[in-house]
C-alpha cells in the first residue's frame, strides 16, 4: 500500500464572508490536504505542530479518517497558529485581518522513523526552510513530492524558495503566483520558467476558473464546477493539493495521463470545500457523492464532434 506524508499547518482561523462569519473554526493547509486524501487512501501520515490548546476531538477525527498523528507535535503551554480573514463579495479576493504565528513561528518538523519510506510526500504552503528540511530528512526521495507555496514567501524568502524549488517534482500554486514567481503575465510562458527552475509538473489553480497541469509540451485545463453557493473559499487550493495527491497514491501512477485524472479528483474535492465553512462539507461525505460529483466533472468536458469545420 502506497503512503501519503503530508507536512502543513493544522491551525485555527475565523472567517468572514457575504454569507456569514465564524468564530474560530479548525482550519490549516495540513488539515484540508488529510481530509481530503483520505477519501482516496487510509495510509497517510501528518507532519506539523499545535498547541495545547487545540481540541483532541478534532485530532480524534483525523485520526478516525486513517491519519497517522505521530508526526504532530503538541506544544504545552503555547497556542496554535491562527489566522482571520474577510471575503470581498467576488469571493475571489480577500483581506487578511489577523495572523498568529504561535507555534509556527519555531517550527522543527520531525519525521518519525515509520514515516521514512514513504511513496509520495506533499510539502503544503508553509516556509521554504521548513520545506527544504523535510526534503532533507527524508533518508529515501519519494517517488512524487509536490509543494505549494504563496506571493508572502516570494516576497520574504524568495532565495530559499528558489532553492526549495530546485528539489521537488511537482509545484502547485495559483496563477497570480505563478505570475509573480515567473515575471511572466502569459501562463504558458510562466510555466516554461517555471519549470525550468527545476519541477517537471506543474499545476497553476485558476479558482472558479479551473486548473492548468503542465508537464514537457503537454497541457491539460480541467474546468471548475459552476455551483449556486460558494460559502467559503478558504482551504480550497489545499484542498484540491489533499484529492489530487490522495488519488495519485491510491492509483500509484504518476503519468501524466493518471495526473489528468488526478486533477480532476482534486477539483472535485474542491467543490466540496466551498459549500460550507471551514473543513465542515469535507468530515462527512460519502463515496457516492465523491462518485457522482467526479462524473459532474466528466461531463463538463464531455462531447462528441461530429463535423470539424
Amino acid at each position: 500500500m502506497m503512503s501519503l506524508v503530508t507536512v502543513g499547518s493544522v491551525a485555527f482561523d475565523a472567517i468572514e464572508t457575504p454569507f456569514g462569519k465564524t468564530d474560530r473554526i479548525i482550519g490549516g493547509a495540513g488539515t484540508y490536504i488529510a481530509f481530503s486524501s483520505s477519501y482516496f487512501m487510509k495510509n497517510q501520515n501528518i507532519v506539523s505542530v499545535v498547541g495545547e490548546d487545540f481540541p483532541q476531538e478534532m485530532l480524534d477525527k483525523l485520526s478516525t479518517k486513517g491519519v497517522n498523528l505521530e508526526g504532530l507535535q503538541i506544544i504545552e503551554g503555547e497556542k496554535s497558529f491562527f489566522w482571520s480573514g474577510k471575503y470581498h463579495n467576488d469571493m475571489n479576493s480577500r483581506d487578511t485581518l489577523v495572523t498568529e504565528l504561535n507555534v509556527l513561528e519555531h517550527f522543527d518538523p520531525i519525521i518519525p522513523a515509520s514515516y521514512q519510506g514513504c511513496e509520495y510526500l506533499m510539502l503544503g504552503n508553509l516556509s521554504p526552510e521548513v520545506q527544504l528540511k523535510v526534503i532533507n530528512r527524508m533518508e529515501k526521495r519519494p517517488k512524487l513530492v509536490a509543494m505549494d507555496t504563496m506571493n508572502f514567501w516570494m516576497d520574504i524568502a524568495m532565495e530559499d524558495l528558489v532553492k526549495a524549488i530546485k528539489e521537488i517534482d511537482m509545484l502547485i500554486i495559483n496563477d497570480e503566483e505563478a505570475r509573480q514567481l515567473s515575471g511572466e503575465y502569459s501562463l504558458v510562458k510562466a510555466a516554461k520558467k517555471i519549470r525550468e527552475m527545476g519541477p517537471k509538473f506543474l499545476v497553476i489553480k485558476k479558482g472558479e476558473h479551473g486548473a492548468l497541469l503542465f508537464h514537457e509540451t503537454k497541457v491539460f485545463f480541467a474546468p471548475a464546477l459552476p455551483l449556486e453557493d460558494v460559502f467559503d473559499p478558504t482551504g480550497a487550493g489545499d484542498t484540491f493539493a489533499g484529492g489530487f495527491m490522495g488519488y495519485l497514491a491510491s492509483t500509484d501512477d504518476i503519468s501524466f495521463e493518471n495526473m489528468k485524472r488526478g486533477i480532476i479528483a482534486g477539483s472535485a474535492m474542491a467543490s466540496f470545500c466551498v459549500e460550507k465553512f471551514g473543513t465542515e462539507r469535507l468530515e462527512n461525505l460519502s463515496k457516492s457523492e465523491i462518485e457522482d460529483r467526479i462524473q459532474e466533472f466528466v461531463q463538463l468536458t464531455n462531447f462528441d464532434m461530429v463535423q470539424a469545420v
